[in-house]
């Protein structure tokens, strides 16, 4: 059943994604900030609706259908939900109803997808600097950014969904790894907090290792030609253009960003599709955010901070998750802390912004 679901739920994924390219102004074209707008507010409310689904027919993702299948899930991924303050155990020896322990779990889901959500959607901030800077770097037309990162994103899915399966799996294996996910996001929080801003300046794109290697196991033709990824020339020998070098490079660079957003996200839950919903609603979403706020985003000079305590937070939270389960510290308490940093670090910037030349690049 849970595959199923999986599969449905990327059917559906690429379909929007299908429609937004080849329907809404069909093409190449320059993205208009209302457009932009719009697209965002589609793939928030998708979002919005997801977790509403989750919150009342959660159960559906895995199949559950009775107290055996429903400890089976919440034994498999590690899941401490509690039923009116009871382990699921405890419930059921004193006679709760499934159909109440079952709103329960399902409560307990939907909360765990809104904080892996929003803690993707903050990491991706990075990100979000880094396709501009490939972008403009590499010298892509305006008109041919949605493309780039259509096809950028969904190869990243792809990517994303490998390394969140393995992820769960090992876990599933080594409880311990969860201790490595913690140190690793605590040392890179504490990193990007002291980092100092002279150590942001942009490189040049083409230094990149995985453009260099493309460019010499590669035939890489010199010049863009009309949005497109290949070219063969008068002798019929096929090149690769390079828009399709800036596609594997954003998706590259993607790959490393999970290597800190998807560990974060597991502080949250073990439920590995849980772990891929959030994720590709929130790189999806980031799209469309793009082209909105890619102008703007500077202006939140100390989202870097914010990102830096959220990856301590997360980081303490996989370190100490046994000790936050005995005194009750439940996904509800997570939401509350993330939606507090962001708008912190949001109104900070709103507050006391930077000059201009003192904002982070």
């Amino acid at each position: 059943m849970d595959n199923l679901f999986l599969l449905i739920f990327i059917l559906f994924i690429i379909g929007v994604l299908m429609f937004d390219l080849l329907c809404v102004g069909r093409g190449h074209h320059v993205v208009s900030i209302k457009e932009a707008s719009v697209w965002t507010v589609v793939w928030v409310t998708l979002a919005l609706g997801f977790f509403l689904f989750l919150r009342f027919d959660g159960h559906l993702v895995h199949g559950i259908d009775s107290f055996e299948e429903l400890w089976a899930v919440t034994a498999k991924y590690n899941l401490n939900y509690k039923y009116d303050g009871m382990s699921l155990e405890e419930a059921e020896a004193s006679g709760l109803a499934f159909e109440s322990a079952i709103s329960q779990y399902q409560h307990g889901m939907s909360i765990d997808f809104l904080s892996g959500y929003l803690i993707e959607e903050t990491l991706s901030i990075d990100n979000l600097f880094v396709m501009l800077m490939l972008l403009i770097g590499f010298g892509v037309r305006k008109q041919d950014y949605k493309s780039v990162l259509f096809w950028g994103i969904l190869g990243a899915i792809i990517l994303r969904f490998a390394f969140i399966f393995l992820g769960s799996t090992l876990i599933q294996k080594f409880n311990w790894i969860l201790l490595v996910f913690g140190v690793y996001l605590a040392y890179m929080g504490i990193k990007m907090f002291f980092k100092k801003e002279e150590e942001n300046v942009n490189t040049d794109p083409r230094d990149h290792k995985l453009v260099k290697f493309l460019s010499k196991h590669f035939n890489v033709y010199p010049r863009y030609v009309n949005g497109r990824f290949f070219i063969r020339d008068r002798k019929h020998k096929l090149f690769v253009t390079p828009l399709l070098v800036v596609v594997m490079t954003i998706e590259f660079t993607d790959l490393i960003f999970a290597f800190d957003s998807i560990p974060a996200i597991f502080s949250v839950t073990c439920d590995p599709y849980v772990v891929f919903f959030s994720n590709i609603f929130a790189i999806i979403g980031l799209r469309s955010m793009f082209f909105m706020l890619a102008g703007a985003v500077d202006k939140f000079c100390y989202l870097k901070q914010g990102v830096a305590v959220l990856l301590l937070f997360v980081g303490a939270k996989l370190l100490l998750h046994h000790w936050l389960d005995q005194i009750g510290f439940s996904s509800v308490h997570s939401l509350y802390i993330i939606l507090g940093i962001i708008t912190l670090s949001i109104v900070l910037s709103l507050l006391f912004p930077k000059k201009k030349t003192e904002v982070i690049n």
